[in-house]
């Protein structure tokens, strides 16, 4: 009788701070051992030549998931799942998404019940909370935090989304009592309005013009708000698809101050630009999200956020609408950029954008690459070491990753729904030749080896509120008990 399930064998393996050589050794779906001559297995493959690194974490998608506007995203749980494994994502976190009047534990338990049958990697859910009343912060927000859903979503923009900055320092302080991380969307509501007023006022509906209503200072300042906030009540909070420098620059100083900040940026603001929005008839609308990509100084500037402790996550911001009546076109062939249907697609690709263009070109080290993609998600939403760890123990999610593999994008290639990709015609290098989820091989030889609904949701636990930098005056050491938040 074989000693183990599966040997990964030659292979170079890394971590987020190591890089070294090594077999794997699986045993009921979980990393058995590590080191050489690890003796016999049911299956042995041959990593020679090839990279090991923990399965992707992508921390941010939208699939299955129906918008403000009542659109559904072009992928549900199978389809987002699978094109997530061909591109090395082996845990993803999609979103169980509150709309106003909706009780936030039916939401949540009807994700779960669309999800489960479907999913063919691991997955967990953030909440997104857009209608904070007294039942959901009193009652349904901590026991579902209670129950593992430790992360939800807000925003500052979007009129049927949107919440207050009352609103939100009563979720911050329900996140910190309860040991839960809250998102945000920061991007200042009212400065949008007014800009997209005045541009549609003046017959300005094309695509293009989504960036322009969309200024970078609408990210900046709502960013810096909500950083003060969060300071305030001393809660962990984290910049979600962060494009504009400035603020960048915001989260970077808040960290560099001992603030509970993170941040986090995707494919979209590295590879694509405003201009990209500028193209003949409704092409533009394929590269319609929000924030929406700069300018090439600000690519810069998030890559360099990428290496110097602004950002601590890259996931993809997945959220497909095809390109018609059931997506981004929604309001007709000539919908103005008010009525487009904001988002793009990007899970399967996230990961091997990064490694082509930041590993391979040397702006990010192997290490930075898995602390980015893997280690850190999985740190921050609770999901480690279970996941984004090649240590003894850890689920044995794995990609064998090709460094050489070099492949041309092309829509038909890839395995989601949207119909398109931005990044078409690109040219990458490196790709994964071999997915593992829990010790199955789920992807080989770009053949998926999954079953429908064979991906576990993954419980998570509250974390223990650590003192931070509070505002001085609201100390309760200093003034009065510990019950004002």
């Amino acid at each position: 009788m074989s000693a183990y399930d599966l040997i990964l064998r030659g292979g170079t393996l890394a971590t987020a701070s190591e890089t070294f050589a090594a077999d794997v050794a699986v045993k009921d779906g979980r990393i058995a051992a590590l080191g050489t001559d690890l003796g016999t297995a049911a299956r042995v493959i041959d990593a020679g030549g090839l990279l090991v690194l923990p399965g992707g974490v992508d921390a941010h998608c939208h699939v299955e998931q129906m918008s403000s506007t009542r659109i559904w995203t072009a992928d549900d749980f199978h389809s987002g799942s699978v094109s997530a494994a061909f591109g090395g994502t082996t845990t993803f976190l999609p979103f169980a998404a509150q709309h106003r009047g909706q009780s936030l534990r039916e939401v949540v338990k009807d994700a779960e019940e669309r999800c489960a049958p479907k999913a063919v990697i691991d997955y967990a859910f953030h909440l997104i909370i857009s209608d904070p009343t007294v039942q959901v912060l009193g009652q349904e927000l901590p026991a579902l935090i209670a129950d593992g859903y430790t992360s939800f979503k807000v925003y500052m923009t979007y009129d049927l989304l949107k919440i207050d900055d009352r609103q939100m320092l009563d979720v911050l302080c329900v996140a910190r009592e309860n040991g839960a991380t809250t998102m945000v969307h920061a991007e200042n509501n009212e400065v949008i309005s007014w800009i997209s007023e005045r541009l549609l006022d003046r017959g300005y509906g094309a695509p293009k013009y989504h960036a322009v209503s969309h200024p970078r200072i609408a990210e900046s300042e709502a960013t810096s708000r909500a950083i003060q906030l969060a300071r305030l009540v001393d809660a962990r909070l984290l910049i979600v698809h962060v494009s504009a420098p400035e603020a960048a620059d915001a989260i970077l100083a808040a960290r560099n101050a001992g603030l509970k900040i993170y941040g986090e940026t995707c494919p979209q603001y590295l590879f694509l630009t405003a201009e990209d929005l500028d193209r003949e008839g409704m092409e533009g609308a394929k590269f319609c999200c929000s924030p929406p990509p700069r300018d090439k100084a600000a690519q810069e500037a998030i890559w360099q956020g990428l290496t110097n402790g602004t950002f601590q996550v890259f996931s993809s911001d997945h959220a497909p609408y095809r390109m018609d009546e059931t997506g981004k076109l929604k309001h007709g062939p000539n919908a103005t950029f008010k009525q487009l249907a904001n988002g793009v697609p990007g899970l399967e690709l996230r990961l091997p954008l990064l490694f082509s263009e930041g590993v391979g070109k040397g702006r990010l080290s192997l290490n930075e690459f898995v602390a980015l993609t893997a280690t850190n998600p999985a740190k921050i939403y609770g999901l480690h070491p279970r996941k984004g760890s090649l240590a003894v123990g850890a689920d044995a999610d794995l990609t064998l990753w090709d460094p050489a593999w070099e492949r041309t994008i092309s829509y038909d290639m890839l395995h989601d729904n949207a119909g398109y990709t931005p990044y078409e015609g690109m040219t990458l290098t490196g790709w994964p030749r071999f997915v593992v989820s829990r010790g199955r091989v789920i992807v080989e030889d770009e053949t998926l080896n999954a079953e429908r609904g064979s991906g576990d949701y993954i419980k998570r636990a509250p974390e223990i509120a650590a003192p931070g930098a509070r505002e001085p005056e609201l100390d309760p050491a200093r003034n009065f008990g510990a019950d004002l938040f």
